[in-house]
């Protein structure tokens, strides 16, 4: 009962954060804002339906002592894990790749990429 209330929140809170990131890559003016959101849905969205998916192994296993459900969560926990550590880096090499290509903020106010390389 908690655990399946646990693992509603947490894919609550994944759709939620998945929903407003569609809605900013739609809604955002330029490459760097939809970027932004983009790497806050994966981030955010994706690591709670990923604890979702993990509570929802956890508690199927406990229940049945089914081995698959422990490889389901240590799958997911291994994606997530990777999804952590590259997305942060993607995110910039295409928003770097962005501005060398011409692509630039909409009303900036400081564009350090540009004081730096002329």
């Amino acid at each position: 009962m908690v655990v399946d209330l646990i693992f509603l929140i947490f894919l609550a809170i994944g759709l939620i954060f998945n929903t407003l990131g569609v809605i900013g890559i739609l809604r955002f003016p330029d490459v760097f804002t939809r970027l932004h959101a983009e790497t806050k849905t994966t981030t955010f969205g994706t690591i709670f339906l990923g604890l979702a998916v993990v509570v929802y192994g956890a508690s199927h296993f406990f229940g049945t002592g089914d081995g698959q459900y422990i490889v389901l969560s240590v799958h997911t926990i291994i994606a997530v894990i990777a999804l952590a550590f590259t997305n942060a880096t993607g995110a910039h090499a295409i928003a770097r790749a962005a501005h060398r290509s011409g692509q630039k903020p909409a009303e900036a106010v400081v564009d350090r990429l540009a004081e730096v390389n002329p």
